[in-house]
């Protein structure tokens, strides 16, 4: 909403406001303002000049060359080219070093050998347009009305009426009484104290009836609860006088005529759309509202045919529609040149149709803007009797006395319960009783019997806390002092939010950095993976409404995700690159909502990065958030991941328990390395957190300094070089028992002195006992049960 400070004077005496001073303190008590703009503030050293003389270029058969008296002790001279120029006339002159909009400097010259000092301005060149004056002309010289003030040297801009300033304030959906001129004075008043001069809302009117001249049926009164129609004839449609002219440019309007301004400057001022039609056009001389027929066309004001549906309310004469309703009028609904007769109307039509019709037809209007934020029936009063003090004020037509108001509206107020106790305790404040009723008396609510009487055009209260609200924002957000929250139960994190949060400071203290990808990809992400054509994940969601291609399902795996930031990273020449994601996949579940289990995503190459740094990290990992006796394989082509062929085979595990996966973590392919262009070994990972996160051990215990020494032994054993060493591992954790402290692998040989197929495996394993210091036998009793184990699985000791 542009606000004129011009026009808010005429209601409230603001004259003396520093205008930064005004935009902070509406911003402060409620209403934001976006930005201010000085009219013509690039405009400097432009003056009135009155033509002395006009005389002929004796050099050129188009320049003439003036005589102007600017107010300085003498004459100026100054050529120019524009046919329109004549002695006498008032004229804007740009002086020697003056500034015209968008930063064009005048100097003075000289033109065909004779001295120019300065330049006769036209419309244009002052940023104006003939809306504004309707009389100049666009192609010469702008010739000063007397509308304007003829005083030689006189400030253009003061001249003109290209002084005001407009602020824009940001005004939210639950406030359209402040889409007004009047709505923004109640606001300034409450803000500072000052006094409103609402304009008044007579007209004396001539004898007769609106209803003689046409008639009006509301068909659907749920859409339309109150439509008033009243007639002005003998109309004179001319331009509007220039307070008004400049009122309207100022809210950024454009000045049409005199009586479609009336109806724009109704809507600034009051906030109420209202439409103004030639009675001639009204087939029937009946005003129909109604719901439009399927498939039934109208031809609006901006030229376009439209289709209507039977949703859609219209305003419709004995044969077709003229308008739709509360968004814009039709072809023939508007005010011609050779009007005589006025139809003006003022509705209150249902916001939500209002809505639903103006984005179906495509053509949001400033009437429509405000008819869905929800407009009160009251208001349609006010709008056309003051639209009818104007057409007496300017002189334009005879206004008919009796008017037509079919009123179908609600009548009883508002009421909220008024506890000035209550309001202090929500609010933490102590204002007094009396303070509240002034600070709610200067919003228009008055006080009664316990009640705030909320006014007509308050839309938005509706409960004490909104009166409360009221209170707060006039006394001052500022002046409310600071309290702690009491009876609220304090905000705490969830058990899967600490989860979450446990995973991204591991990683993070690790080395790693995080990155956020969009869950929309595109379908050939799982040909660069190598997914094979008959798996479930390619059953992907897909988008309704895509951006493109590369956005149009929802991503079954993160492992594409990861691997396009890689490859990201690798094109802009990062020598390396440690990455991870928290982040959803989305698997379809029949009709219902997907389901989108969590996962994290890993990625890696460059620097020291292998298969085996990525295991260690992940195993890091999983120690941190509570995983404990998990296995890790090498992965088979049933692993569980359908994503198993993006990996090196050979180079790529899968995390379990009790059967369970848990994770896939490898080497990618070079095909899949390939694809994405990357020309190095890179290494990726997936864990499934909810898989993890129901087995993993959250809570720490605490355990106490050993009391008794470790025994320690070590171990070499031969195995067939196909056994993993985790499986011996396993074995030997299993074989000890609770007295195993450690165990750890130091040497893994394969060569002369050992047969071809084999491999010599050595652990370093410790022991310790809580109850007491292990002896000799026990030690060697622990070690002869792991020799038996191993035994099983084909393992000998090392001669």
């Amino acid at each position: 909403m542009d606000l004129s400070m011009k026009w808010l004077a005429d209601y409230i005496d603001c004259n003396d406001m520093p205008i930064r001073e005004f935009c902070y303190d509406m911003t402060m008590s409620g209403s934001k303002v976006e930005k201010y703009e000085i009219e013509g503030e690039e405009v400097s050293k432009v003056v009135v000049g009155k033509l002395i003389s006009v005389v002929p270029h004796e050099d050129s058969d188009h320049l003439v060359i003036c005589q102007v008296d600017v107010g300085s002790d003498s004459p100026i001279q100054i050529v120019t080219g524009a046919p329109n120029v004549k002695e006498g006339q008032y004229v804007p002159v740009a002086l020697d070093g003056s500034t015209l909009p968008n930063g064009v400097k005048i100097k003075k010259g000289k033109l065909r050998g004779v001295e120019s000092n300065g330049m006769l301005c036209s419309l244009s060149e002052l940023n104006l347009t003939t809306h504004d004056f309707p009389y100049a002309i666009s192609d010469g010289i702008f010739i000063l009305g007397d509308d304007c003030e003829l005083i030689e040297g006189k400030d253009i801009k003061e001249a003109i009426g290209l002084n005001d300033t407009s602020v824009e304030f940001e005004i939210t959906s639950n406030r359209p009484d402040c889409l007004s001129i009047l709505g923004l004075a109640r606001e300034a008043h409450a803000t500072f104290g000052r006094a409103v001069n609402v304009p008044s809302l007579k007209y004396k009117g001539v004898d007769g009836t609106a209803s003689n001249y046409m008639s009006v049926d509301i068909k659907n009164t749920e859409l339309c609860s109150r439509y008033i129609a009243g007639i002005v004839k003998n109309v004179k449609i001319e331009p509007s006088p220039r307070w008004m002219r400049e009122r309207l440019r100022a809210c950024g309007v454009r000045p049409i005529n005199n009586f479609v301004d009336i109806t724009n400057f109704v809507m600034l001022e009051y906030g109420h759309p209202m439409h103004a039609f030639d009675l001639k056009y009204v087939d029937g001389s009946s005003i129909i509202i109604r719901n439009a027929e399927a498939g039934e066309k109208i031809m609006t004001l901006d030229g376009v045919e439209r289709e209507l549906s039977s949703e859609m309310l219209v305003i419709s004469d004995a044969k077709k529609p003229v308008a739709v309703a509360g968004v814009m009028g039709g072809e023939f609904s508007g005010i011609m040149d050779d009007t005589t007769t006025v139809v003006f109307e003022a509705a209150c039509f249902d916001g939500a149709s209002v809505r639903t019709t103006a984005k179906k037809l495509n053509m949001r209007t400033d009437a429509s803007s405000r008819f869905e934020k929800g407009l009160t029936a009251e208001n349609c009063k006010n709008a056309i009797v003051r639209a009818f003090h104007l057409v007496e004020e300017l002189g334009c037509g005879e206004v008919v006395r009796e008017i037509i108001d079919a009123d179908y509206s609600d009548k009883l107020p508002k009421m909220v319960e008024f506890d000035y106790k209550w309001i202090n305790a929500f609010l933490g404040t102590d204002i007094l009783e009396m303070d509240m009723i002034k600070i709610l008396q200067s919003l228009d609510f008055q006080i009664r019997d316990g009640y705030v009487i909320v006014p007509h055009f308050r839309i938005d209260i509706k409960c004490k806390a909104d009166i409360a609200e009221e209170v707060a924002r006039i006394f001052g957000y500022n002046n409310i002092p600071s309290t702690i929250v009491t009876g609220i139960a304090q905000a705490k994190r969830t058990e899967k939010q600490k989860f979450e949060r446990s995973i991204t400071s591991s990683m993070l203290s690790m080395g790693f950095n995080e990155i956020t990808t969009y869950s929309f990809i595109s379908p050939k992400y799982f040909d660069k993976i190598n997914l094979s054509e008959t798996s479930k994940l390619r059953d992907a969601v897909k988008i309704t409404n895509p951006l493109g291609e590369d956005t149009s399902i929802m991503r079954t795996s993160v492992i594409p995700s990861i691997c396009e930031v890689l490859a990201r990273n690798y094109n802009y020449r990062n020598a390396s690159a440690n990455l991870f994601e928290l982040g959803n996949e989305y698997i379809q579940v029949g009709e219902v909502l997907p389901y989108e289990p969590l996962r994290l995503a890993i990625g890696m190459y460059g620097g020291d990065s292998d298969f085996y740094s990525l295991k260690g990290a992940i195993e890091g990992l999983l120690e941190s958030i509570g995983l404990e006796e998990y296995e890790i394989e090498a992965a088979k082509a049933d692993c569980g991941f359908d994503e198993v062929m993006a990996f090196h085979p050979g180079r790529v595990a899968i995390i379990s328990k009790d059967g369970k996966a848990l994770g896939i973590f490898g080497e990618l392919h070079p095909t899949v390395l390939g694809n994405y262009g990357i020309e190095t070994r890179a290494y990726v990972g997936k864990l499934n957190i909810p898989e993890i996160m129901e087995i993993s051990v959250v809570d720490k215990v605490y355990k106490p300094l050993p009391k008794f020494p470790a025994t320690t032994r070590d171990i070499s054993v031969v195995c067939d070089d196909s056994i993993p060493v985790a499986h011996l591992e396993k074995a030997i954790k299993k074989a000890i028992g609770k007295t195993l402290e450690s165990i750890n692998l130091f040497d893994v040989y394969k060569g002369k002195q050992i047969e071809d197929g084999k491999k010599s495996v050595a652990y370093s394993i410790s022991m310790r006992s809580h109850e007491g210091t292990l002896t000799d036998e026990q030690a060697d009793g622990a070690m002869n049960r792991v020799f038996k184990t191993l035994a099983e699985l084909g393992a000998e000791l090392r001669s």
